[in-house]
């Protein structure tokens, strides 16, 4: 089965034609136009492939999900046994990460950076526009290659497999947390340098959280980071070389080593989540001791036995 208009040999079937464990429709897309919209420093050619802000073509830092990647084989298997062996606070992790889209969690970093570091109101305006629009940007990148690609997620490929949360409608390579993730913490680590290692530890864990949801392949989380990293970083080029009307450099790096703390933890939504989050998909809800899984196999065994 060739995989597009890209033609590479797609073996496990493509997103849009299985369903989600536990569910017998096939998965309706989120926005699946969104690779396509506007971007704010990005640009596109003729052909819709990604430019530079500089209109150079991009070489994305991102593996061809050909036979190379093993997504039935070792990728599922990493996952299965995560979610096999996962943890209460491995959970909370995943729940945390993943409770509305992923600037839900980045926003109150940025927001805290400015205020611990007593930004001006158009330096923190400029700081939130600029890194908001990095991660547009990556999100539009990380949609195109996901519907492009349409790689399967974890629970297509193993239909008794429950996961943490919900599973997202869209296909699962590359993560699109982890690409936001990357892109978030070169973008802020050049607006506070002294934040770098911190906001690594950020990015990584708002990453790996996606397997522990049991959502994502561990390649998709990897392969996301290093993307949404290279993505980050020609922004931030693009920054560094933008200048005021005495020509002189617009921003400033805030270099002080001021003591913050970023959260999480706690792991606590800092704004809370007002939105709902239902789905017909296997959950696993190790924290209450019960599983999902079970009473769906109760139930498709009952039915069984009233057909017979």
């Amino acid at each position: 089965m060739t995989g597009g208009k890209h033609g590479y040999k797609n073996i496990l079937g493509k997103w849009s034609k299985l369903p989600y464990a536990g569910e017998k429709q096939l998965p309706v897309p989120e926005e699946p136009l969104a690779g396509s919209w506007p971007t704010f420093f990005l640009k596109r050619d003729h052909r819709g492939r990604f430019l530079d802000p500089d209109g150079n073509l991009i070489d994305l830092k991102i593996r061809f999900p050909g036979r190379s990647i093993d997504f039935t084989g070792k990728q599922l298997a990493i996952v299965k046994k995560t979610l096999d062996n996962i943890t209460k606070e491995k959970i909370k992790i995943a729940r945390y990460w993943g409770t509305g889209p992923p600037t839900k969690q980045w926003t109150p970093v940025i927001d805290k950076l400015i205020d611990v570091y007593n930004i001006s109101a158009t330096r923190a305006g400029r700081i939130l526009g600029a890194v908001q629009g990095g991660l547009n940007d990556a999100r539009v990148v990380a949609w195109h290659l996901k519907f492009a690609w349409e790689i399967p997620r974890p629970n297509q490929l193993d239909q008794k497999l429950a996961t943490v949360i919900c599973t997202p409608k869209h296909p699962s390579y590359p993560s699109g947390h982890a690409v936001v993730a990357g892109c978030a913490q070169i973008m802020l680590t050049y607006f506070f340098p002294p934040k770098s290692e911190r906001l690594q530890e950020l990015a990584e864990e708002c990453a790996v959280s996606r397997l522990y949801d049991g959502v994502h392949f561990p390649v998709d989380n990897e392969e996301g980071l290093r993307l949404g990293r290279q993505i980050g970083r020609l922004i931030v080029r693009k920054l560094k070389r933008q200048r005021n009307s005495e020509q002189k450099r617009i921003d400033i790096r805030f270099t002080d080593n001021k003591k913050v703390k970023l959260p999480p933890p706690p792991y606590k939504q800092p704004l809370p989540f007002l939105g709902e989050t239902k789905c017909n998909s296997l959950i696993l809800n190790k924290a209450e001791g019960s599983y999902s899984l079970l009473l769906w196999l109760i139930i498709a065994s009952l039915l069984t036995r009233d057909i017979k």
